[in-house]
C-alpha cells in the first residue's frame, strides 16, 4: 500500500538539512513501528521519497513524503503513534492511502505558497502602505518581470510574471507579510526570495536574507481540471 505523509517543520529543526531529515524519518518510522516495505537486493532500504527538499532555515506547514507499507493502522492511530515518535520541531498532520497507480509526490509538485516576514529585532525599512505601493509598481503595473537567473553553468533571462500565481502584501500587527504562490517543480522552480529580492531591487532597497523568515504554507499539485490542490488531497483517510 502506498501512503502519503504530510508534516510540519518548525523551531530549531528549521536548521536541519534535507538529507538529515530523511535519515531522521527513517529512524522515526522504525520507532513508531510502521510496517514498512523494503527494497530487494543486497542492501535493502525503506521505500520512501520526498516531494521536494526544503531549504535550511525555512519553516513549513506543508511538507510531504511517500512510503510503501505492507500493512497499516487507521489514519488516526498512525498519526498518534508517529507523533509520539517525533521530536520537538516536527509534527505529522496527515496520513492518507494512495491509489496503486499514484505517481510519486516529487513528480506531481506544481506550486507552493509562502509567507515571508521580518524576524523579530530587525528593522523594517518601509511601512505596510509603502510596501503595498512598491508591490503595485513591481507586480500589478508591469506586464513582465525580467530577471537574469544564474545557475552553476550558465545565465539566462527569464520572465517571472507567469510563474507567480498569487502575490499579496498583508498587514499583520502593523508589519508587512509578503504572501507568494509560485511555480515549483522540476522544470520551472521559483524561490519566493528571488521574487522578493527583485521587488526590493526595483524600489532601490536591499534585500537582507538574514532578516527574513520564510514559511511554507502548502505544497500543491494540479487536478484534472487544472486547479491547484494539496498533495494529500489525492489520497483518502484510512478508517
Amino acid at each position: 500500500m502506498k501512503i502519503r505523509i504530510k508534516f510540519r517543520k518548525y523551531g530549531a529543526l528549521k536548521f536541519v538539512g534535507h538529507l538529515d531529515m530523511m535519515r531522521y524519518f527513517q529512524k522515526a518510522l522504525k520507532r513508531a513501528g510502521i510496517d514498512m516495505k523494503y527494497s530487494e537486493g543486497f542492501n535493502p532500504h525503506m521505500i520512501m521519497s520526498f516531494a521536494a527538499p526544503l531549504g535550511v532555515g525555512i519553516t513549513s506547514d506543508g511538507e510531504y513524503f511517500d512510503i510503501e507499507v505492507l500493512s497499516t493502522k487507521s489514519t488516526a492511530e498512525s498519526l498518534k503513534i508517529l507523533n509520539e515518535a517525533m521530536v520537538e520541531g516536527v509534527e505529522v498532520t496527515s496520513y492518507v492511502a494512495l491509489p496503486d497507480t499514484a505517481k510519486k509526490s516529487m513528480s506531481l509538485v506544481a506550486a507552493a505558497d509562502y509567507e515571508i516576514f521580518y524576524k523579530e529585532g530587525y528593522e523594517i525599512p518601509r511601512s505596510v502602505a509603502e510596501f503595498t505601493e512598491i508591490y503595485r509598481n513591481f507586480y500589478e503595473k508591469q506586464s513582465e518581470i525580467l530577471i537574469v537567473k544564474k545557475t552553476k553553468k550558465s545565465e539566462r533571462e527569464m520572465d517571472l510574471k507567469p510563474l507567480i500565481y498569487d502575490f499579496q502584501v498583508q498587514n499583520r500587527n502593523a508589519a508587512p507579510v509578503f504572501y507568494l504562490k509560485v511555480c515549483t517543480g522540476s522544470v520551472d522552480n521559483i524561490k519566493p526570495e528571488l521574487v522578493l529580492a527583485s521587488m526590493f531591487e526595483s524600489a532601490g532597497l536591499t534585500y537582507h536574507p538574514e532578516a527574513m523568515q520564510i514559511h511554507k504554507l502548502e505544497t500543491y499539485t494540479k487536478n484534472e481540471q487544472g486547479d491547484f490542490i494539496p498533495l494529500d488531497a489525492l489520497g483518502e483517510n484510512i478508517v
